[in-house]
């Protein structure tokens, strides 16, 4: 006899569905294996996806060119108003000109005459380094300083020339060696007379300053000092000694002379007429009475 067994298929089940001790989507094939199905089939044609980010929206060029022309037109406007001020400022006439410095109200007067012309062009528009210029090439000037004064004044230092002594006929050295004339001359025919040939005032300024630092210290000044065409130089002492130094070993020789004034001469100072120096190691000495001379 022969039996057959039929599956019952309850109301609503589908066909692999869930069976009584199975898991979902398990079906029983023939032969007795289970197979587990995805729980969720692929579509077909459906592959993997990418997530994207949403786009935002693209700023605008135009407000980008607003802001440009904003900050053209405000550089603008700025430069314009800087010009305007500039050129008001300028157009500002000069009201006041002061001059300091030790000078006499004669030349203060001068100062201020001779730098009219050169305000015409306003308080701004002055040439400073011009007026500087012109007025340094006064005789009696040695040094000026020109500056602006806020609002609408100009000072002006003016440093004299300031004679060390007396040039030929009728000039004048600085400290520096430079030849200078003024009107002044009349108050000045105390200081030491030097005389040389030309192009020689710088030079013989120099020797004058160091013989000055050296005779000091023992009493003697300098009268006159004077250098010929060979360079030779000669000076005039305050107690009418006449020191011949040539032209040659000049701080030697006056290291020789200080130290025979004092060891010899000081004591008879008046009575020495010339001293001449211009040997290699010693020195002839003339004195007011004809029959003294001495090799020293």
């Amino acid at each position: 006899m022969s039996l057959s067994l039929l599956a019952t298929v309850s109301p609503g089940q589908k066909p692999g569905g869930r069976g009584p001790g199975g898991g979902a989507g398990n079906t029983r094939p023939a032969g007795g294996r289970f197979y587990k199905r995805s729980a969720a089939r692929a579509r077909p044609g459906q592959g993997a996806t990418r997530k994207t980010q949403k786009k935002g929206p693209k700023p605008r060029r135009s407000s980008a060119w607003i802001n440009r022309l904003l900050v053209l037109a405000g550089a603008a406007i700025v430069t314009i108003a800087a010009s305007q001020a500039y050129i008001t400022v300028k157009a500002i006439p000069v009201k006041h000109v002061t001059v300091t410095g030790d000078l006499e109200n004669i030349q203060r007067e001068a100062v201020q005459d001779m730098v009219q012309p050169a305000l015409r062009g306003g308080f701004l528009g002055a040439d400073l380094a011009a007026i500087r210029s012109q007025l340094e090439s006064m005789p009696w000037i040695f040094g000026a300083n020109v500056r602006r004064k806020w609002p609408a004044a100009l000072e002006i230092h003016v440093v004299e020339q300031l004679p060390i002594a007396r040039w030929g006929e009728d000039g004048f050295l600085n400290h520096e060696g430079g030849i200078f004339r003024s009107s002044r001359s009349a108050e000045w025919q105390e200081l030491p007379l030097l005389r040389g040939p030309e192009g020689a005032a710088r030079s013989l300024m120099a020797t004058y300053r160091r013989m000055v630092d050296m005779l000091s210290p023992i009493g003697l000044r300098i009268e006159q000092l004077a250098m010929d065409e060979r360079g030779q130089v000669q000076a005039e002492l305050s107690t009418g000694t006449v020191l011949l130094l040539g032209g040659d070993d000049f701080l030697a020789r006056m290291h020789r002379f200080t130290g025979l004034y004092q060891r010899e001469l000081a004591v008879r100072s008046a009575e020495v007429d010339r001293v001449d120096m211009r040997y290699a190691t010693g020195a002839a000495v003339s004195f007011s009475d004809p029959a003294q001379v001495a090799g020293l």
